[in-house]
């Protein structure tokens, strides 16, 4: 009689022991189940603190290149690389060129861009709509076209068949260089840095979308090959 009642009661303990673990991993299913969905951090928007655009536009060496501190002071603040909200209509992974307003924005997730100041040569208003960054390349070689070498002959010397100007910080595409392809074919309309900072938030003589050369390194670290750019005249 009591071996029977002690196989019942450890029947009954290993019972109960197996709806607990049921009960309890039937709380974990259901805390997972009902738990809030992250929300997208929300990261300051507008220029940064005085401080920081000093440490942003310091002189740097990169690539074996010295470039300038950029006087940023003397640079209209809202040309200031900074994020902002995204008022494109753009989604994530977009790049988008106003070229009335002179910005060029990188669509971040979560409703918000960084946003760069850009000046525009008679190149970068000759072209708009849809393509996608074909390559991209670090302190490239300029090899101005033929047209231009018509006009300016002296820069012959530079041409495709000279093998262009070599890289550095006088050179025209200076530290970057972001190539834009429709449809399989290059539209000749470059994103690129420039030595020229005054020319930010300008029209000026020639080129395509210009970037100060510091922030044309940031826009070449965020921008994916085949990434999408809408260009808005």
């Amino acid at each position: 009689m009591k071996l029977e009642q002690t196989h019942i009661g450890r029947r009954g303990l290993l019972i109960g022991a197996v709806s607990l673990t049921a009960a309890l991993a039937g709380c974990t299913t259901t805390a997972s189940q009902n738990a809030p969905t992250p929300l997208v951090a929300r990261r300051p928007l507008g220029p940064p603190s005085e401080a920081e655009m000093a440490l942003r536009y310091a002189a740097l060496e990169d690539e074996g290149h010295q470039l300038p501190a950029v006087p940023f002071k003397q640079i209209d603040p809202k040309f200031y690389r900074q994020r902002v909200e995204n008022t494109t209509g753009e989604p994530a992974g977009t790049i988008v060129v106003d070229t009335p307003s002179k910005f060029l924005y990188v669509i971040e997730p979560g409703g918000t861009a960084m946003r760069y100041g850009v000046g525009l040569g008679r190149a970068g208003f000759a072209w708009e709509g849809e393509g996608v960054i074909q390559w991209r390349q670090k302190w490239p070689r300029w090899k101005p076209p033929a047209e231009m070498i018509a006009r300016q002959p002296e820069l012959a010397k530079y041409s495709v068949e000279n093998g262009g100007q070599e890289p550095g910080p006088s050179n025209p595409l200076g530290a970057r260089a972001l190539y834009i392809f429709k449809d399989g074919q290059d539209t000749l309309y470059r994103l690129h840095g420039t030595k020229e900072w005054s020319s930010i938030g300008k029209a000026v003589s020639s080129g395509c979308v210009r970037l100060i050369n510091q922030d044309v390194i940031d826009l070449y670290q965020r921008v994916p090959y085949k990434a999408r750019i809408v260009v808005k005249q």
